[in-house]
């Protein structure tokens, strides 16, 4: 078929420009609609050509960093078990899981963050930065393997649901995009409702999103939402911790200690303990472990490790954890029979300096801080590890679920959240964890929680073991359930 329309087009272009020449009625125009329909026409055919692999191939895409998304490197694992071809399309800032970089089905094809001009009004540097975002990523996705589906991750979605959506219509694609918010919403924690951008910015979501093929959303609110004022029929996909979020044994855990320890000094023990045979003895704040035998044990009088993770972004008001620790530190202050804790803030984004000046400023005794960031191996370690987590995201939408608090449920780990519209589709106040509003009801709430820490026979201990009883799904079986029929359908 190939060589029949490249041997005709040439034949046919050379005999009307023939009659032209020779004074026929065909004109310069029709010879050059001739040639720009058949050079069209080969295009298209070249984007749409398909083999015998394609039916095996997905392309998994996010505009974003590809190690900080961890549902959509998720999705290639799941995609990579049942044997298809996944081309892993986004940005390279930090490191992505091992399995997705040693998984041999997994291609990452980056794409970097295009800056936009840089002089003149904001609104240059935004238009100029989604143009040149566009063209490259129309120049990544044309150029691959074809792909039988495009699943993409929204938000962000401008430019990516434009153009994925394009793409999927020149090459015969099918296009799935999975729902985590709305990017609008997100834009508007910042510029507000009445922004042009933000309103440009609904209007964009609203009139691609019903585009594509198949939709996934994170919860039932979404799903809801996307059906009454999207008109989007779309499944509910719940994050699910994969098999690596569980709890950490004493063993790894010392080990984990330990090689923090060197770079965060939170981390080192204080040597208050004085023991025979020291030498014999590895210690951390958290861990004694006698090298004779290789035995860990917790230490008797170590502090509650308290753990949250964040993306540093509008969407969580970290300064009010930072004022429930002050309220923490008076209430031991005043006499109160608490542990000492240690706070592993983790993660990266635009506002972590910001609160970082707010923390170096706070002069704690018994409270002490770290925001470390931590590699894509280490972080389900530190969660099976820590006595208790803290969620302080606020979804801009009111309908997304914080991925953080799955991963932390997967190990078993309490959880103290603050309060927004569909939380209790994961949150179980006072079964898995407690739901706050402000800082004083959550210092209240780490007060109640730690009165009786270590010892696990109160309430933290029994939302500890609620959790290892009401264990859910897991990733790869929901995933089987809700995604593989959609990428299977003929």
């Amino acid at each position: 078929m190939a060589a029949l329309v490249l041997g005709v087009f040439p034949v046919i272009l050379t005999f009307l420009t023939f009659l032209h020449a020779a004074g026929s009625d065909v004109t310069w125009p029709a010879v050059t609609l001739a040639g720009v329909t058949g050079l069209l026409t080969l295009c298209l055919w070249r984007v749409r050509r398909r083999d015998a692999g394609t039916d095996r191939r997905v392309c998994v895409l996010v505009l974003g960093d590809i190690g900080r998304s961890p549902r959509m490197q998720y999705h290639a694992l799941s995609l990579s078990r049942h044997l298809y071809d996944v081309t892993f399309v986004g940005f390279l800032d930090s490191k992505p899981h091992p399995d997705v970089l040693t998984e041999e089905k997994i291609t990452i094809v980056p794409v970097t963050e295009v800056r936009g001009v840089r002089v003149g009004p904001k609104i240059v540097t935004y238009v100029s930065k989604v143009i040149a975002q566009s063209l490259q990523l129309l120049h990544v996705l044309l150029t691959m393997e074809s792909q039988s589906h495009i699943l993409m991750q929204n938000p962000p979605g401008l430019p990516s649901i434009s153009v994925a959506w394009l793409v999927s219509v020149l090459r015969g694609s099918r296009f799935v995009i999975d729902w985590h918010n709305y990017g609008y919403t997100i834009m508007a924690l910042s510029l507000g409702q009445r922004h042009p951008v933000v309103r440009l910015a609904k209007w964009y979501e609203h009139f691609f999103g019903p585009l594509a093929a198949h939709n996934l959303c994170v919860t039932n609110a979404m799903k809801d939402d996307l059906q009454k004022n999207w008109g989007i029929e779309a499944t509910t996909l719940y994050d699910r911790p994969p098999f690596i979020f569980r709890e950490t044994p004493l063993k790894l855990q010392h080990e984990l200690f330990m090689r923090l320890a060197k770079a965060y000094p939170h981390f080192q023990s204080d040597e208050s303990e004085v023991e025979e045979n020291v030498e014999k003895v590895e210690r951390t704040v958290f861990t004694r472990c006698d090298l004779t035998d290789d035995t860990v044990t917790l230490r008797a009088k170590r502090p509650a490790l308290l753990l949250s993770s964040t993306s540093w972004t509008e969407d969580e008001d970290f300064s009010i954890l930072l004022k429930a620790l002050e309220e923490y530190e008076g209430f031991i202050k005043g006499g109160a029979s608490l542990p000492s804790l240690l706070c592993v803030i983790t993660g990266k984004g635009p506002q972590k300096e910001h609160y970082r000046k707010l923390i170096d400023s706070l002069r704690f005794e018994h409270v002490k801080i770290c925001t470390p960031w931590l590699e894509a191996e280490d972080y389900p370690v530190l969660l099976g590890s820590a006595d208790l987590g803290v969620c302080l995201h606020k979804s801009s939408s009111g309908l997304d679920l914080p991925m953080k608090v799955v991963d932390m449920f997967g190990c078993c780990l309490p959880v103290c959240a603050i309060h927004f519209n569909c939380l209790h589709e994961l949150v179980k106040h006072e079964e898995n964890g407690l739901i706050f509003r402000d800082s004083q009801e959550l210092a209240e709430q780490l007060q109640s929680l730690l009165s009786e820490f270590p010892a696990s026979d109160g309430r933290l201990g029994q939302f500890r073991r609620n959790l290892r009883t009401s264990r859910g799904q897991r990733w790869d079986d929901n995933w089987d359930q809700n995604v593989l029929p959609l990428i299977t359908a003929p």
